[in-house]
């Protein structure tokens, strides 16, 4: 259905020998506007156009799934072990304190026989007490710190010194004294 209207005009014409009147009737007719606008159809075909991707989208997902779990199903079970990494031990060794004695470390001798001693030397306990008097009675070798262990007659030398005039100064002490059979010098040189 259309709407219609109808428009009239009067327009005088002259001319240099007359003058008239003419009546001009136009008829104008518009559209009815109703239905749906371009704005509102635009929106729909690009609503309709994303729920279509989704649904396609929704369906390829669904098939991949299938597909992953029929894949699973077909391999046997695996067991992944893992092993901590090796890493090698950290060793620290510090020098022992002046202040705290020397340790005695006494191997596992027979007692003497009483009908008679048959030893040739000094044991490593007296060897010990004897290396122990002479560094505590000497005041340059009591300050230097170092530490001896005796061992069937072997002693070993640790610490930490200044000069290597105070390492030959220690291990020239510990040679004097009676029953040492050899001396090893571990004492390191700091200065």
């Amino acid at each position: 259905m259309t709407n219609q209207e109808s428009e009239h005009r009067r327009i005088v014409v002259e001319t240099p020998t007359a003058r008239r009147e003419e009546v001009h009737s136009e008829a104008v007719r518009y559209p009815e506007r109703t239905g749906v606008s371009g704005a509102a159809l635009a929106a729909i075909v690009v609503g309709v156009v994303a729920l279509a991707a989704i649904i396609i989208l929704f369906v390829i997902n669904q098939q991949q799934d299938s597909v992953n779990n029929n894949m699973t199903a077909q391999q046997p079970p695996q067991t992944i072990v893992q092993q901590p990494a090796q890493q090698p031990p950290v060793i620290v060794q510090q020098p022992a304190p002046a202040t705290q004695p020397a340790p005695v470390i006494i191997n596992g001798q027979p007692a003497p026989v009483s009908g008679g001693s048959t030893t040739t030397g000094p044991d490593d306990s007296s060897i010990q007490a004897a290396i122990d008097k002479k560094f505590s009675d000497d005041p340059k070798l009591s300050s230097l710190g170092v530490t001896t262990t005796v061992v069937g007659g072997k002693v070993t030398l640790t610490g930490s010194v200044q000069s290597n005039a105070d390492k030959s100064l220690a291990e020239k002490a510990v040679r004097n004294v009676k029953g040492v059979k050899s001396v090893d010098n571990q004492i390191s040189v700091s200065g």
